[in-house]
């Protein structure tokens, strides 16, 4: 059951410095490679990092939000082909997350740090910094960058009281107060 992966799993930024073992990075790859994707197309890339100086530079990619990326021991840039399928974004959020909870039910830890949209700092994109980092083709587009390691920090899952259960609706959208 997913439910009881899904009740603990944090975003986590802080990582041990031990790094993922040959077998452990196999089997986030073969999670990514399984992500389900529009007609099979298929559009994303991934780009696993482990190398130390390389994970430095991806944490400088946006001016907030990707800092923690230089102490994670492995980090996939999630990229596509938006030729491919013009649902690349989804399918590349779909493999983000699958390759979350792959980590997470193999007992590590990830954080999602988004690329798509945001600044770099220095009057590029976030997009652009990565796109001359990594030597990727234009023709891609980067959507992620998801870290992953082993915690060094457990923070507690959310109570289920927390969760904001008046943002399901049956059978019909049902108005708030506010409307």
């Amino acid at each position: 059951m997913l439910l009881p992966l899904l009740e603990k799993r944090r975003s986590i930024r802080k990582f041990q410095p031990e790094p993922l073992r040959k077998d452990e990075i196999d089997i986030l790859a073969e999670a990514l490679l399984r992500s389900p994707s529009s007609r099979g197309r298929n559009p994303w890339e991934f780009i696993v990092v482990t190398d130390e100086v390389m994970l430095d530079e991806l944490a400088l990619a946006k001016e907030h939000g990707s800092a923690f990326l230089k102490g994670a021991p492995l980090a996939v840039v999630v990229c596509a082909d938006p030729e491919r399928c013009d649902v690349w974004v989804e399918d590349c959020a779909i493999a983000s997350i699958i390759v979350q909870l792959t980590a997470e039910s193999m007992g590590l830890g990830s954080c999602w740090a988004q690329i798509r949209l945001r600044p770099h700092g220095d009057g590029r994109s976030a997009e652009e910094y990565l796109r001359e980092v990594l030597g990727l083709p234009k023709r891609y587009v980067v959507a992620s960058i998801i870290g992953i390691g082993h915690p060094d920090e457990n923070p507690p899952g959310h109570p289920k009281e927390s969760l904001p259960f008046d943002k399901i609706h049956i059978n019909t959208y049902r108005r708030s107060a506010e409307e």
